[in-house]
């Protein structure tokens, strides 16, 4: 299994990291694209893989802090884009839910974003929540980025127009959660050739540990419930995501 998105950049697994990784490794996880969501954080993310060889970065601006990002802010990004680890820009897109900052200037943002992944050639990870119009209005504006829609919790009618537009989708914990019918029902109906697993970790456990710190082990559990809902194996959706997310990533060289 891959691990799409994991945060283990986050402070919190700094004391636990060993055992974590342990804990994966274990449970069957053969790859981990930690995300950053500021420049520290994608900075750490960066140092993750250049120490273990079966994890990758992926660099960004979470929406959430798109008011303090500068035009200094996007050439030190680029900077480390650069790095041979870095596999996509993000996590970037638009968050209405908190408005943690103007929604203009989230839209600047993005648009930044997907501009500097155009130029390195590299996939783009997007956070979407509560702005799905204009996040389908911005892909629409960058036909020649490709985008996975992290953590998806939209609709099925957002989600064919999604697939309409080339993306991927990535389901996390909340498929597993018992109020969590209408997004199983989304989640089966996306095409297996377009279908990624993660944790979003340290968020968003799935059952049966919810309300715990997320881990990338525990992205097994996202992995089960999909082959439940795709009437599948296992094994057959762990090859079938894995797959996906190799080519998405551009990792064939890189995960065996």
């Amino acid at each position: 299994m891959i691990d799409s998105h994991a945060h283990l950049n986050d402070p919190r697994f700094d004391s636990i990291l060993d055992d974590v990784i342990a804990r994966a490794e274990a449970a069957g996880v053969e790859g981990i694209i930690n995300i950053g969501y500021d420049l520290p954080s994608s900075r750490r993310a960066v140092e993750l893989a250049e120490t273990y060889d079966w994890m990758y970065a992926v660099v960004g601006i979470h929406p959430h802090e798109a008011d303090e990002v500068t035009p200094q802010t996007m050439v030190e990004l680029e900077q480390l884009a650069k790095a041979e680890q870095v596999v996509a820009i993000g996590e970037t897109g638009l968050d209405y839910y908190y408005d943690n900052s103007p929604r203009k200037i989230q839209q600047q943002v993005f648009h930044a974003h997907l501009d500097l992944a155009k130029r390195l050639g590299l996939p783009v990870v997007i956070h979407s929540r509560e702005a799905t119009q204009d996040t389908i209005e911005i892909i629409k504006a960058h036909p020649e980025n490709r985008f996975l829609l992290h953590c998806f919790s939209q609709s099925l009618e957002s989600a064919k127009i999604y697939l309409d537009l080339g993306c991927y989708i990535s389901f996390a914990g909340p498929i597993t959660f018992k109020n969590a019918e209408k997004l199983r029902r989304v989640a089966a109906a996306v095409p297996l050739d377009r279908l990624m697993i993660e944790t979003d970790c340290p968020y968003l456990a799935p059952v049966p540990y919810r309300g715990k710190t997320n881990e990338p082990a525990w992205v097994k559990y996202v992995a089960e419930k999909l082959a439940e809902l795709h009437k599948i194996s296992i094994e057959e959706l762990v090859a079938v995501t894995t797959k996906n997310t190799r080519e998405f990533f551009n990792l064939k060289s890189k995960v065996q």
